[in-house]
């Protein structure tokens, strides 16, 4: 491809990456002016658009905000030294590069052959929470995008039997932080795209020597299949998302049948009367 094409359509994803995240924080009221925003970044993809994306928005924003890029080392096998930390300091914004043996932790509590995610997952939770109070974070920013979020609704819906996905903004249990996925109404076609064009050092996809969630997987070539046969589909799905009739479901706990109204309080939004007065929020129409 000729490079000013290939420039030409790296630009073009990443001003529609642009305008479908600044969708995302207005919409949920994801970044406030003052906010001090850490920005999880894992050696993947979608946590290096993230902050690309971010960075572009930030200079053009109605808001003043800061991003502070923060990188767990969980001392795994093949860990790429230095990576890393070169990226963040040619973004020329103050980072954190936080070095914790936690793949150590885990292996000395948990036998060889169970899997290590849960406890994993739990413990590098809880190093990010105690940095974003260490440096004063206001948000902690995650780079879960549409296709995560469809996927989680999927294993919510198959394996417990609830009818969820990924909160685009979450207050923690304990009160004391903000979580914000600003990539929710991203498709992860364009972040590989971005990715691809940007040339972002991408840690090896087989660092962790478990690889990715099995069901997940399943759940991933579920969709995709769907997406060949059926084109368009998974949009729709990420589309209904947003477009939640609680009156046509089964949860008493969230609509008074009798009353025929949203129960007050409860945590399940409110109904959209016309829906076809909103734009389609993934598609970005």
């Amino acid at each position: 491809m000729d490079e000013k094409k290939y420039l030409y359509n790296t630009n073009k994803t990443l001003k529609r990456l642009r305008h479908l995240t600044g969708d995302a924080i207005r919409d949920f009221n994801m970044i406030e002016s003052g906010d001090r925003v850490m920005v999880c970044m894992s050696g993947g993809k979608d946590s290096y658009a993230l902050l690309d994306i971010l960075s572009s928005l930030r200079k053009s924003a109605p808001v003043d905000f800061d991003l502070i890029p923060v990188h767990l080392n969980p001392h795994l096998p093949g860990y790429p030294q230095g990576v890393m930390e070169e990226y963040l300091r040619g973004t020329g914004l103050p980072y954190h590069i936080i070095d914790e043996n936690v793949y150590g932790i885990v292996r000395e509590k948990i036998p060889d052959g169970h899997n290590i995610c849960s406890l994993c997952s739990r413990l590098r939770r809880g190093i990010l929470y105690r940095v974003a109070g260490e440096i004063g974070a206001t948000k902690i920013a995650l780079g879960h995008h549409a296709d995560d979020v469809l996927g989680t609704f999927f294993l919510n819906l198959f394996y417990s039997g609830t009818v969820k996905g990924m909160p685009a903004k979450l207050h923690t249990d304990d009160g004391r932080h903000i979580v914000i996925r600003p990539l929710v109404y991203c498709r992860e076609r364009d972040i590989v795209r971005l990715a691809e064009g940007r040339g972002y050092p991408l840690f090896p996809k087989n660092l962790c020597e478990f690889g990715e969630n099995k069901m997940r997987g399943e759940i991933r070539e579920m969709i995709a299949a769907w997406d060949r046969k059926y084109p368009g589909r998974s949009m729709n799905m990420c589309k209904a998302m947003g477009r939640i009739s609680l009156s046509h479901m089964l949860d008493r706990r969230l609509y008074d049948f009798d009353r025929d109204e949203i129960i007050a309080g409860s945590r399940a939004g409110t109904e959209r009367p016309d829906p076809e007065q909103h734009r389609n929020p993934v598609a970005g129409e």
